[in-house]
């Protein structure tokens, strides 16, 4: 911070970027908090699957979930059994790729999981995958071993 004195009478012409400082660090804390909740989707405790291949989650893909009480979730947002196959296919009209990746909760019942592959297959979508959590990241959450 500088101080004039003296006559000088001249127009200070610095600009005080402390206010802009204070707006920015607002801004980037309202989306370090804001962020993890856009993608949290649908509450489901995964299964464990040994032979699984990372793909990193973007937000061009379609993730159809089913919790343990049979409800289902489309790209995280509850939807009725009869509607989502229109979900769906309403979701991947403007897509190239007709992939739909399935979340089930590990006690979500066989017949639900299967109820849902069916409509979809029903609505012409053929590739589907199913999304499970590596054991070896389940054995160091839990602090354990095998």
């Amino acid at each position: 911070m500088s101080m004039t004195v003296g006559p000088s009478g001249g127009i200070k012409s610095d600009i005080n970027v402390t206010p802009l400082v204070d707006v920015m660090l607002v801004l980037l804390i309202i989306m370090m908090i804001v962020a993890p909740l856009l993608q949290k989707g649908a509450d489901v405790k995964l299964p464990l699957a040994a032979n699984t291949a990372e793909k990193p989650e973007t937000q061009d893909q379609t993730v159809v979930a089913v919790d343990k009480t049979d409800r289902y979730f489309v790209n995280g947002l509850p939807v009725r059994k009869e509607d989502v196959r229109a979900k769906v296919e309403e979701i991947l009209e403007t897509k190239k790729e007709r992939i739909i990746l399935i979340k089930a909760d590990e006690d979500a019942r066989y017949s639900a999981v299967m109820d849902l592959m069916d409509e979809l297959r029903a609505g012409g979508i053929e590739d589907m995958g199913l999304i499970t959590d590596p054991k070896n990241r389940a054995g160091l959450l839990s602090g354990g071993g095998n």
